[in-house]
């Protein structure tokens, strides 16, 4: 595949679990998740894909709405089938994250997510 036609369907998907037209059910998440994904949250804690899944369904049981930008997309193959997206994500509370996300290529329009990372960015008035 080229790479700049994966960037760009990627960046369709993202944020993860937050896109309408790829839903927003339980069923729906697990089916865009590869057998083996794992996350690592902002706060630098491990989550495994059962417990995604629970927060997940919780969350969208209920009425959930956020305001989500995305900018600063990058895309690299990291082997046949499976590339490295990064972002930056910016949410309506200003929250600032640097995003990545492993994802595998199953087929035709079949994605899978790996793995994903979401680290909070300093603040520019903080000193280093």
């Amino acid at each position: 595949m080229i790479i700049a036609e994966v960037l760009e369907e990627l960046k369709k998907r993202e944020p993860i679990f937050h896109r309408k037209e790829f839903g927003r059910t339980r069923s729906d998440f697990e089916n865009m998740m590869d057998k083996d994904f794992w996350e690592v949250g902002a706060s630098g804690n491990i989550y495994t894909k059962n417990y995604v899944l629970d927060i997940l369904e919780d969350r969208y049981n209920k009425h959930y709405e956020e305001i989500w930008k995305t900018k600063n997309f990058k895309c690299i193959a990291l082997s046949e089938g499976v590339y490295l997206l990064t972002y930056t994500l910016i949410q309506d509370n200003n929250r600032v994250t640097q995003r990545s996300t492993i994802w595998k290529y199953e087929g035709y329009q079949d994605w899978k997510i790996v793995y994903h990372q979401g680290t909070i960015v300093r603040e520019k008035n903080e000193s280093r």
